[in-house]
């Protein structure tokens, strides 16, 4: 499964550099100078990084092969990926990855199906987006209070919800 680990945005200036949104923890690891980054359309790359910086909290990235702003402009909206299994586990467990909480079934502690995780937002907090059958998408903070338990190995995650959450 690929991880989107940041998506190229705008070029800045006239000789390469593209804006990165970064998503991930960790973008001095992944955006090292020499690495290559798998893309998605796969068409697009892999990308090779040829320099990095920070510019008023911004990631600038200059890629190999990729000269002047119009070859930069092609790249706009490209996905930066990896597959999930580069990525570490981590010794918390209350700490999860979106690609693990993604496809799990959702239900509420008296054992009521809700239905399936379909993405995870990060917009201050994190958000569950959780499809229901013939209902709009609920979307549930992820915080301890309303998600006791995650049952990885089981798929599904068990949700307290206040009235009217749901």
């Amino acid at each position: 499964m690929q991880l989107v680990v940041g998506r190229i945005g705008r070029p800045h200036g006239v000789r390469g550099e593209v804006t990165v949104e970064v998503r991930t923890d960790d973008p001095e690891l992944r955006f090292a100078e020499g690495m290559a980054v798998a893309t998605d359309p796969a068409s697009a790359g892999p990308l090779v990084v040829e320099s990095r910086r920070w510019h008023k909290d911004v990631l600038l990235i200059a890629f190999e092969g990729v000269h002047g702003r119009d070859a930069a402009e092609e790249l706009r909206g490209t996905m930066l990926v990896i597959d999930s299994a580069e990525v570490e586990s981590s010794d918390d467990p209350d700490e999860f990855h979106d690609h693990q909480l993604i496809g799990l079934a959702v239900e509420t502690v008296s054992g009521e199906p809700v239905g399936e995780v379909t993405d995870v937002l990060h917009h201050g907090q994190d958000l569950l987006v959780v499809r229901r059958r013939g209902q709009d998408d609920a979307l549930i903070p992820f915080v301890k209070a309303l998600v006791p338990e995650v049952d990885l190995t089981g798929g599904r995650l068990v949700v307290d919800p206040p009235e009217g959450l749901l």
